[in-house]
């Protein structure tokens, strides 16, 4: 049954220009003007956060759009706080929209007396009022099961799909999708049946944190495009040096689509002299100047499928359409074009 209200959007300060094209991109699905809620975000002198909504929001779908990435307290009690003001104010149903999740990596209790800080978070975001999440390429698929709301979970592979035969037509067959890790190989394995593609697979070794000690790649890349596919690049130590034992084996040229730039510490400087030929990310988290800058890292918007799935969501209709390729071509208009 359709919505009676219409869908209104509130963007806190994490990623504002993203939420202001999803506003726009929503503008023209509806044929009418969608706008921000107009608010005010703000900090006291001792860092406290403050949140004012200027707009009546009784008995309205509220969609909070913030990624919590870095600083990821800040936004993540931004968020929390936006929701209490919203619920306050007797709206009467709010999704927080999470283009990334942070603390998702920390998913699973690895060593001994470590904590589970995503069901942390998780039980935070459900207490704090949220009645449901819409959020991109979790770092690990059980952890919509931390949440006791629901949790609709979208990929950036049909995105990458579409890019990769936008941008390497007329060479697909020389395609090899690669996973840097073997925690990752379903992920990449999925993208390269939606472009029919071979898989293989660089095994890492790690010794301690953050660092690489050895890598084996498994398969052959030799006179191949090798596109690395992951979720999240922090600071690009491990990318980088998986694209160099790729060109190592002979690989033709290295690509990366990752989902989520972190790209954190020297990541911007280690992928600039990187042999890598580019790294494609989203915009999942808002790019820094430097990210910008960088001549190898391309930029993909996520705001057509965050605004389809508003809408869907928002009309009662299949979220999980967009899973599909061939849903997004349109959603994209002549961004990419197949055959």
């Amino acid at each position: 049954m359709p919505a009676m209200t219409e869908p209104k959007l509130i963007s806190g300060n994490a990623n504002l220009p993203l939420a202001t094209s999803i506003a726009r991109r929503m503008s023209m699905h509806r044929g009418m003007q969608v706008n921000l809620v107009d608010a005010r975000v703000e900090r006291f002198n001792d860092q406290e956060i403050f949140v004012e909504v200027y707009e009546n929001v009784r008995g309205e779908d509220m969609y909070i759009i913030q990624p919590t990435s870095n600083p990821a307290n800040d936004n993540l009690m931004e968020l929390l706080i936006m929701a209490d003001a919203l619920r306050r104010s007797s709206a009467d149903r709010i999704t927080a929209v999470i283009p990334y999740f942070g603390y998702a990596r920390q998913d699973r209790r690895a060593k001994a007396r470590t904590p589970i800080t995503a069901k942390l978070v998780a039980n935070m975001i459900a207490q704090g009022g949220i009645d449901r999440v819409l959020t991109l390429d979790l770092h690990a698929a059980q952890i919509q099961g931390f949440f006791d709301i629901p949790v609709d979970n979208l990929y950036a592979s049909p995105v990458f799909a579409l890019d990769i035969e936008h941008h390497f037509k007329g060479a697909m067959d020389d395609i090899m999708i690669v996973s840097p890790d073997v925690g990752g190989v379903a992920r990449a394995r999925e993208l390269a049946k939606r472009i029919n593609a071979p898989l293989s697979i660089v095994d890492k070794r790690r010794e301690k944190a953050g660092e690489v000690a050895e890598m084996t790649v498994i398969g052959t890349v030799a006179g191949k495009k090798c596109i690395i596919v992951d979720d999240i690049c922090d600071t690009a130590g491990t990318l980088c040096k998986a694209a160099e034992v790729l060109m190592e084996n002979g690989a033709s040229e290295v690509h990366s689509y990752i989902t989520h730039g972190v790209l954190s510490g020297p990541a911007v400087e280690r992928i600039t002299k990187s042999v890598m030929k580019s790294l494609v990310i989203t915009d999942s988290i808002a790019p820094t100047d430097a990210v910008k800058a960088c001549k190898n890292i391309r930029i993909v918007p996520t705001a057509p499928m965050f605004a389809q799935a508003i809408l869907n969501i928002w009309n009662g209709t299949s979220v999980s359409s967009l899973f599909e390729t061939s849903t997004l071509v349109p959603i994209y208009e002549g961004m990419y074009q197949r055959g």
